[in-house]
């Protein structure tokens, strides 16, 4: 009975139009989270956010879950949140979509984060929206995730996905993970010259089904064809063994600083990975639930995910962004190592 379940849901999204996702809500939802101005872990700032996001997915009839914990960071011990929401599916087995929701903590400017945590924050609220109704042939979870940001002004150590470890540690202990079988990752998507890479830590064939799909929808001078590598929350679940894949934007001139505001953003960045991820939503559930409609379980394993080095990116090599931006252009025949934060 699951598999024809399965079928038929991915029967319904090739004939029925695609839930549509609508920037322009997505758009005032940035706006009223850049509204409440710096929002770091354990502050009443991003408490409020946390009231801001869980208010609006209530007001779509979804209930919000928080999963807190105190934080022990070089700096101090934190009290972190991440908030979930389920979506149901025909399948028990879930994809995960994330973001985080958190800001830099900067003590010598005032960082609002319009790109880096509230365009992730947004997005996730208005997809949460258009998902619900859909026919969804696996369950999907959105989760915001807190803590992505260092403590400390580089990112170094562990000092950093906070969220995400704690959270892929609690489905470890609980057993949950089993049921996780994919993890979409979005962050800094709101920059308004919007360019995408491809992360080379991130799983092949989920980029390659988001990168299909933006070509598919004539976006694919968004999602360009070079390649970066990525640190940030998808991999403590590529370390877990579940397919993973990072959608970022780390060709963002204001990043940490005061200028990654409203006026650096725009409606048209969130909805160009919006019309995308939802063109790869079908194809990815496909992939994941072929096994189940023919056999009734799974064909093959997860294989598991071994993390390569990779150099962080310092605080000189920061100064001269328009120039590193032109070298990583040139550089096509190799790979170049970035640190997301």
């Amino acid at each position: 009975m699951t598999s024809v379940l399965l079928a038929l849901a991915l029967g319904l999204q090739a004939v029925a139009p695609q839930p549509a996702f609508d920037s322009g809500r997505a758009w005032e939802h940035l706006r009223q989270l850049v509204a409440i101005g710096p929002r770091p872990s354990g502050s009443p700032a991003i408490e409020q956010t946390r009231k801001y996001i869980k208010d609006q997915l209530a007001a779509e009839g979804l209930t919000p879950v928080e999963q807190p914990w105190d934080e022990r960071t070089p700096v101090d011990r934190v009290h972190m949140v991440n908030l979930a929401v389920t979506i149901p599916g025909l399948h028990k087995d879930r994809i995960v979509i994330a973001g985080h929701y958190d800001t830099k903590l900067s003590r010598e400017f005032r960082f609002v984060g319009a790109s880096d945590g509230g365009s992730s924050a947004a997005f996730l609220i208005e997809l949460a929206r258009v998902l619900k109704p859909r026919h969804n042939a696996m369950t999907i979870e959105i989760v915001f995730l807190d803590g992505e940001e260092a403590r400390l002004w580089d990112w170094q150590g562990a000092d950093n996905t906070y969220g995400s470890r704690h959270y892929v540690e609690g489905a470890k202990h609980d057993g949950s993970i089993a049921s996780l079988k994919a993890m979409l990752l979005v962050d800094m998507i709101g920059d308004r010259d919007l360019t995408i890479r491809r992360d080379s830590n991130s799983t092949p064939w989920l980029t390659d089904i988001i990168w299909a799909a933006a070509k598919h929808r004539e976006l694919d001078n968004y999602f360009m064809a070079e390649t970066t590598r990525v640190e940030d929350d998808h991999l403590p679940f590529l370390a877990a063994g579940v397919p993973s894949v990072d959608i970022i934007d780390l060709d963002y001139e204001p990043w940490h600083t005061a200028k990654d505001t409203l006026d650096a953003v725009s409606a048209r960045s969130l909805q160009v990975v919006g019309d995308v991820l939802l063109t790869a939503l079908p194809h990815i559930e496909t992939r994941l639930t072929k096994g189940v409609v023919l056999t009734g379980r799974r064909l093959q394993s997860r294989k598991p995910f071994v993390l390569t080095a990779v150099k962080y990116k310092t605080k000189p090599q920061r100064q001269d962004f328009r120039k590193r931006r032109r070298l990583r252009l040139r550089r096509t025949n190799s790979v170049e190592t970035i640190a997301a934060h």
